[in-house]
């Protein structure tokens, strides 16, 4: 039983290398959007398509990525994801124009359909006991991929600043986020020769009515016993009929499954619309707007990724024990505490340049400033705008770091607590848990093309809320951008306490019968 258990954990870790790949390809462009927008001059709706034109990828692979998997099997197609992560560094790290960097980064997103693939995979081979830990490997290996973009931000923007480093005798400093961009390739390509490894889905299998194929995997996963059982209640739970793409969208938007398809969208939205791509993906923009400079921004941003991985961590050793329910509210009582404390250290903020910090601004004479010097502003959108005024656009994004050391005024400590507060809220319930959720909760038949829909939705909250973060800060301010996020949060934990159902320890063919006898 052991060593089935080995072979199990083994192939998660090969399927969830994919969760690395996302989290590095996702959270890189946090380090990097600053260099480019400078480079090729981009306004606030550039940078925020910069960001989240990878997730407009992932939308349009979703709409294939399910019914494709349940075509031509679920390893087949990671495979494919893996082979577009490669492409998708090379040209991103030799984009020459902002269209072409959103090109390039749009290929990355095609291959982001493995977020919702590999949890599916993960669940159809896991034993029930370990599937909640299993299928939450993959969340673990997207934190880790998120915090190794920021030690990789850090470390080639202090490459860039040391004269000895190897990137200055070649003229290559200048061009440093590229290296940041580029350093994806290696372990995407070592994730694509490691798919190649892992078997067959044996549900997949058994859908395609290749019995004697599934319980060769499924006895490599359980006790003989133990397979038969599950090689029979997947047998009644998809019959030996097929079934047509047409027929699958159908069933998954009957009568029946409603309440399963509200519980998988909703969960879907929250995840995203309560600000944690904002956060991810523009930390080292965001611990700016203190004022503490852009080397302390990058090394804050590294404490995002070292929190993510503790608390995801956390979440997997419980996600069985505490059961899935208990984590959302947790976790979404956190995010609604941090988000509200991010948003009242802004509020609290106070924006004003004395001539001592005009004068130590190297690139802007006080001159420039001498109308404004000692004005105190309310908040960062009036300080902002009249820097723009006076400066001019290309000046003040050429200097923004700079200038908001030089004019804020806040509690950046509160900042730093709040942020990693909700990156330990988020990591120990809505990071983990809604893959596992979705994973568990929409029958065998359906499992691709309804993973694939919710996933359809969860990017687009995603691409929404990325894109128009920059506008945010830059229109409405920090503070009330934080405090909606909270309000979201509210909202998802009032309906998680009133209608989630828990599912640990339960067989994907038993939670299918429940959820579906509840209508």
């Amino acid at each position: 039983m052991l060593g089935q258990n080995y072979y199990a954990i083994i192939i998660t870790f090969i399927a969830a290398f994919g969760g690395f790949i996302f989290g590095y390809d996702a959270s890189v462009i946090s380090g990097v959007i600053g260099f480019v927008g400078q480079e090729f001059e981009l306004n606030d709706w550039q940078q925020g398509f910069v960001v989240s034109s990878p997730t407009l990828g992932a939308i349009l692979a979703s709409f294939a990525a399910g019914p494709l998997a349940d075509k031509i099997g679920r390893k087949k197609v990671l495979i494919g994801i893996a082979a577009l992560y490669i492409l998708s560094a090379i040209f991103s790290a030799c984009a020459f124009s902002y269209e072409s960097l959103v090109i390039a980064r749009m290929i990355g997103g095609l291959a982001f359909s493995s977020l919702i693939l590999a949890p599916m995979y993960i669940a159809e081979i896991a034993p029930a006991q370990l599937r909640g830990k299993l299928v939450s490997l993959n969340q673990l290996n997207i934190v880790i991929g998120i915090s190794a973009a920021y030690f990789a931000n850090h470390y080639f923007l202090n490459a860039s600043q040391i004269q000895q480093h190897w990137l200055h005798p070649y003229g290559l400093a200048d061009n440093v986020w590229r290296f940041m961009l580029g350093a994806e390739i290696l372990p995407a390509m070592m994730y694509f020769a490691l798919l190649f490894l892992i078997p067959e889905s044996p549900r997949w299998l058994m859908l395609k009515n290749a019995p004697s194929k599934a319980e060769k995997i499924i006895l490599k996963l359980v006790d003989s016993q133990a397979a038969k059982k599950q090689l029979t209640e997947i047998r009644n739970s998809i019959g030996n009929s097929k079934h047509s793409l047409k027929s699958n969208v159908q069933t998954l938007f009957s009568q029946p499954l409603r309440f399963v398809l509200l519980l998988g969208l909703v969960i879907a939205c929250i995840q995203q619309i309560t600000g944690v791509n904002a956060i991810y993906f523009y930390a080292p923009s965001i611990f700016e707007q203190s004022g503490i400079g852009k080397d302390a921004s990058f090394i804050q941003a590294i404490w995002i990724g070292i929190f993510n991985i503790l608390f995801t961590l956390v979440a997997i050793s419980a996600i069985d024990k505490v059961g899935r329910k208990p984590l959302l509210c947790i976790g979404l009582t956190g995010v609604v505490l941090s988000m509200s404390i991010n948003s009242y250290g802004f509020y609290n903020a106070s924006y004003q340049i004395n001539e001592q910090a005009a004068q130590e601004l190297s690139q802007i004479s006080s001159e420039q400033l001498s109308s404004i010097i000692n004005v105190k502003f309310n908040n960062d959108v009036e300080f902002k705008n009249a820097m723009k005024h006076h400066l001019g656009e290309k000046v003040y994004l050429n200097n923004e770091s700079e200038i908001l050391k030089a004019g804020t005024q806040m509690n950046a400590n509160l900042l730093l607590i709040g942020i990693l507060a909700f990156v330990a809220s988020f990591a120990v319930s809505l990071g983990p848990v809604m893959w596992v959720l979705l994973s568990e909760i929409f029958p065998n038949q359906v499992r691709g093309i309804a993973i694939s829909f919710v996933g359809i939705i969860n990017s687009l909250c995603s691409f929404t809320t990325q894109l128009i973060f920059p506008w945010e800060l830059n229109h409405i301010g920090a503070a009330a951008t934080f405090f909606i996020y909270a309000m979201f949060a509210l909202l998802g934990l009032i309906f998680v306490i009133y209608l989630l159902p828990e599912t640990k320890g339960k067989s994907l063919e038993d939670l299918e019968h429940k959820l579906i006898k509840r209508q």
